[in-house]
């Protein structure tokens, strides 16, 4: 008889996590960890035994970690706490579920890199990041990677959706609130919808279940995020546009000119050349994806 397999998603009620909450459903029996418990078991990354217990109690056959500390400013000031969610518990996950021989996917950030490449960053690039969030990511892959555990690592970049703390929701706001905006131009990545990263997701995990690839001889960091580039300004830009908020005078500024505890990168474009030869996976143009996350958001009233 089939036995549905048991995945465990930690980190549900984040915007990556909400949307994975769909994606991963009809792939089996679903449980939904988070820090509050809002939809399933409780967990706090920076408790190792936290960590333990959940593992314990669920016994899944395969792990979505969509759970970490993303305030990027405000780890500045709190790097030991973001190095024990981002750095610590990926490795105490790891090694949970090496013993286990259960696959994890997990996902990291394009703020690993210093920002000064040329072209596309690929995964055996470089690493050099630029703030407290970059390095405790860092840290969280190769303590995964250390692990021996089944891994796959998902490198993103520059997350939005309609729901949780993101740039597309700010703008959104923003736009309609203000007369004028000012917003940097000379940062350069690659805008990613958080509905396209859960299904991306989901497909790649579907055929680890389905034994059509072998997660161990998978495993390894792979970049993944929506086609193209543009920057902070260019995308607010697109948004504007979309939304209609022409009356709000919208205007690029250099990093210098705004002030943040954290230092982004310049350039951080990722190369999904690996992903799309391995998986078959290649994400839209993220302008094109930005249509249709608004007309979804139409769609709701």
């Amino acid at each position: 008889m089939y036995r549905r397999p048991t995945l465990l998603l930690i980190g549900a009620n984040g915007q990556v996590g909400w949307e994975l909450q769909r994606t991963l459903n009809p792939l089996g029996k679903l449980i939904c960890a988070s820090i509050d418990g809002c939809c399933g078991p409780q967990v706090d990354l920076a408790d190792p035994r936290s960590l333990s217990q959940l593992i314990q109690e669920t016994v899944p056959d395969a792990v979505v970690n969509a759970a970490a500390y993303t305030a990027v400013d405000r780890a500045e000031s709190e790097p030991e706490l973001a190095h024990r969610v981002n750095a610590d518990a990926p490795g105490m996950l790891g090694a949970l579920l090496r013993e286990r021989g259960v696959p994890i996917l997990h996902y990291s950030t394009d703020f690993i890199f210093s920002g000064t490449a040329k072209r596309p960053y690929r995964e055996e690039d470089r690493a050099g990041p630029l703030n407290v969030y970059g390095e405790t990511k860092l840290a969280g892959e190769v303590s995964l990677m250390k692990s021996g555990a089944n891994a796959v690592i998902l490198r993103t970049s520059w997350v939005y959706g309609l729901r949780g703390q993101n740039f597309l929701r700010t703008m959104m706001r923003l736009l309609q609130e203000k007369e004028s905006l000012q917003v940097v131009d000379d940062q350069i990545g690659s805008p990613t919808w958080s509905r396209l990263l859960a299904e991306a997701t989901a497909l790649i995990l579907y055929r680890f279940l389905a034994g059509e690839l072998d997660c161990a001889q998978c495993r390894g960091v792979y970049h993944l995020t929506g086609g193209g580039e543009t920057s902070w300004f260019g995308f607010a830009q697109a948004i504007q546009q979309a939304i209609g908020a022409t009356s709000c005078d919208l205007r690029p500024i250099h990093s210098a000119d705004y002030q943040a505890p954290a230092t982004r990168p310049a350039y951080s474009v990722l190369d999904n050349r690996k992903i799309r030869e391995t998986f078959g996976i290649a994400l839209p143009a993220w302008e094109d994806s930005l249509r249709l996350c608004l007309a979804e958001r139409l769609e709701e009233g």
